[in-house]
């Protein structure tokens, strides 16, 4: 299962996290967040103990979505030591290749 992400857990869980982070950046309201995140609990699933998985509601995280220049969801953070290393926009993607792209972190 995923973690939420807010704006006061962010740099614990993110930033000082001691392994790769997946970010997903969502809105309650976002049809393609709804699809994509049942991909994401999976992979959430799949990397426990070697990476972490979390959401993060954009209508809870504004300062955090103006930080990262969101301007599209469903949008997907990968971070290593506190940095974004690649990321992932819009809901055309599958559930192994966001996996393929955590895991490349490890």
């Amino acid at each position: 299962m995923a973690l939420t992400i807010t704006e006061d857990n962010f740099e614990a869980e993110v930033l000082n996290a001691d392994q790769p982070v997946l970010v997903d950046f969502w809105a309650e309201w976002c049809g393609p967040c709804k699809m994509i995140s049942p991909m994401v609990d999976a992979v959430a699933s799949e990397v426990e103990g070697t990476a972490k998985v979390g959401k993060c509601n954009l209508d809870d995280g504004q300062a955090l979505a103006a930080k990262y220049g969101i301007r599209s969801i469903p949008t997907l953070l990968f971070f290593k030591d506190g940095e974004v290393k690649d990321q992932i926009v819009g809901a055309s993607v599958t559930q192994s290749q966001i996996s393929e792209k955590l895991q490349a972190l490890a």
